[in-house]
């Protein structure tokens, strides 16, 4: 029977936090009123933008390891959330540079919905052989023509809404979910419905619709619902799903891709007789949490899909649920076609503060030390990188169990884990920076535990890094992510329901970084007004230029060395979802939905709006 103390870990090596020097480059301020303001798409100089400038930025001074070709190459297509199965969200075309950006505007424009603003949207396109395949919050799945914005055809999925973030391609279908807990596959040509398979139930689950394990029947906890965009390899579809803020007990499942059978499903809050079992005091694991909301990578030469699952229930009160609560908060290496446990490793034991590390995590091949290492890359809220060995889950920089401060009635871990390397946000808040400390309240830096008063936490709830897409470049060799920065009042004052609250006044603003991942360093970091931790994904490419929008509705591209904003266009809508790249015809596209959002911005304006962009588009921004 395994341990509390059962993780997996290299040496133990002593963490250094270096000062980093926080400055403001002299930028005129965007104030948010202009939101929705803008008129056209602009070559920009100014905008907010304060960070840490650590050194010039430069490209690699060292020759970069070629990356797996079993990982997927994106090309004139981009048939994948993220692009490939190892989420580099990276395209090598590069019509569109910093040279060429300034003939950069929409090539066309539709309104899915037909102009609803009434729900938000998070889904990622891909596309593949110029189509591109879109699922709305509205239950609608639709393939548009990547050249005109003509759609082709649209399958209503039900009128369940709930958030979408992408779906899969293969073997001529298109996989997706819907609001029902009900997974399809349609036809690529016609949207026609090829099969549909009930994936959880009402109630505590049961019988073989997929609510209780298909091979020893384990039940337990609220079912919550199906969630992440659906993942496509070799013949299996992966899926997740969401709900560890009502007590779901978190599972993740492979289907088969021809009929929609069960292959597999891993709990992620083990059952009786299961390893990590003993990490939950009670019964607590029947309503543990720790679901799995983001989509996997995959490596088809290693044959493992890795994992991030969510925190523990309830969120913030640790006292019914003693141990260090595995899989909550751990990323799991499991057999692609067994659903077998392969390694994991858990980034905050007995997590309280609401620090899940759900992001998809990024699959690189690095040279760490002289030698070459398979490595996973994941971050988590607490503004750190988890840099693992992706064959056994050894950190590949270290990473030391530090004590961290005791209370008895949170049943708090005794220590924590702490990376090798340097975080990518600040760990304190500070005087004249984006984030200021609070007077008048508590403040107990990271693991500070809490109770019935309020404590300020930081980066915070929603700071660090959410669930916005990363991307490796190939080119600098560096994994861009962007973040949130708040301080969080954390209680258990509201009659057990999570309370992270901003103090009155508080601002919530955030940023984008650049981490070399062969010393899990930041290179440089910027931060901006608005938090880019929520959906905001990074696209970069062979141009050297990159995009990210944000929750102003603006799209921008940016310098791959600095993060220098170099054109931006108003898109209508808060952008939380992931530009892509693909070509038609010699021209390579830029597209993004967007949507809006409702965390952590509820008032930011709402739409549908499917944009493309091309060198010599003449489509306006929405007015």
């Amino acid at each position: 029977m395994p341990s509390p103390t059962d993780r997996i870990y290299g040496a133990s090596v002593v963490w250094i936090y270096r000062s980093i020097k926080w400055t403001t480059e002299g930028l005129v301020p965007v104030e948010r009123r202009n939101f929705l303001l803008g008129a056209a798409a602009t070559l920009t100089a100014p905008a907010t933008i304060t960070g840490a400038i650590i050194e010039p930025a430069q490209a690699a001074t060292v020759p970069l390891e070629r990356q797996p070709v079993s990982l997927g190459v994106t090309g004139r297509d981009f048939p994948k959330v993220c692009g490939n199965l190892g989420n580099h969200n990276y395209s090598p075309l590069k019509q569109i540079t910093a040279r060429t950006l300034r003939r950069l505007g929409g090539a066309w424009h539709v309104n899915l919905e037909g102009g609803s603003t009434s729900s938000a949207q998070q889904s990622t396109c891909v596309v593949e052989h110029g189509v591109l395949y879109v699922q709305t919050t509205q239950q609608n799945v639709f393939a548009v023509d990547g050249k005109t914005g003509k759609i082709k055809w649209r399958m209503n999925l039900g009128d369940e809404k709930t958030n979408m973030r992408g779906v899969a391609l293969g073997e001529n279908l298109v996989f997706s979910t819907s609001g029902a807990n009900i997974v399809y596959a349609l036809s690529k040509d016609t949207g026609e419905v090829v099969w549909q398979r009930q994936l959880i139930t009402d109630g505590e689950g049961g019988g073989d619709t997929g609510g209780c394990d298909p091979e020893n029947g384990q039940c337990g906890g609220l079912t919550g619902t199906l969630a992440g965009a659906v993942v496509y390899w070799d013949g299996l579809i992966y899926v997740g799903m969401q709900g560890s803020t009502g007590g779901a007990r978190g599972r993740a499942y492979a289907l088969k891709a021809s009929t929609g059978e069960i292959v597999w499903m891993f709990w992620s809050c083990p059952g009786e007789g299961q390893f990590g079992n003993d990490t939950w005091e009670g019964e607590s694991w029947k309503t543990g949490g720790a679901v799995p909301w983001i989509h996997p990578a995959v490596d088809p030469d290693l044959g493992l899909v890795y994992w991030t699952f969510g925190g523990s229930y309830p969120r913030l009160d640790g006292s019914s649920r003693g141990g260090d609560n595995l899989f909550a908060n751990s990323i799991v290496a499991i057999d692609a076609k067994t659903g077998e446990r392969r390694w994991h490793f858990q980034s905050v034991h007995h997590d309280i503060w609401d620090l899940d590390n759900v992001m998809a995590p990024v699959l690189v091949d690095i040279n760490v030390k002289g030698k070459l290492r398979k490595a996973v890359v994941y971050g988590s809220k607490v503004g750190m990188f988890y840099i693992l060995d992706r064959r056994n889950g050894e950190p590949l920089h270290g990473m030391e169990e530090r004590p961290v401060p005791q209370y008895a009635q949170q049943k708090t871990a005794a220590t924590q884990p702490f990376p090798g390397g340097e975080p990518f946000t600040p760990q304190a808040p500070e005087f004249g920076k984006a984030i200021r400390p609070v007077p008048f309240y508590a403040w107990g830096g990271l693991y500070t535990p809490h109770w019935d008063r309020a404590t300020i936490i930081f980066p915070g709830a929603g700071g660090g890094a959410d669930w916005a897409h990363l991307s490796y470049n190939p080119h600098t060799g560096w994994v861009y992510i962007g973040y949130g920065l708040i301080n969080s009042g954390f209680s258990n004052s509201r009659d057990g329901r999570v309370n992270t609250s901003r103090p009155l006044g508080e601002y919530f603003a955030g940023g984008i970084a650049a981490v070399d991942p062969r010393t899990n360093t930041p290179v440089w970091a910027l931060d901006r007004e608005w938090s880019l931790a929520h959906g905001n994904g990074i696209l970069t490419t062979a141009g050297r230029v990159m995009f990210q929008g944000g929750p102003d509705g603006l799209l921008h591209a940016m310098d791959d060395t600095d993060g220098t904003i170099l054109w931006s266009f108003q898109c209508g809508a808060g952008v939380h979802t992931s530009p892509i790249s693909y070509e038609i015809d010699g021209e390579q596209y830029i597209a993004v939905l967007a949507g809006g959002n409702g965390l952590p911005y509820p008032d930011i304006p709402k739409g549908d709006h499917l944009w493309a962009f091309k060198l010599g588009g003449k489509v306006p921004p929405v007015p």
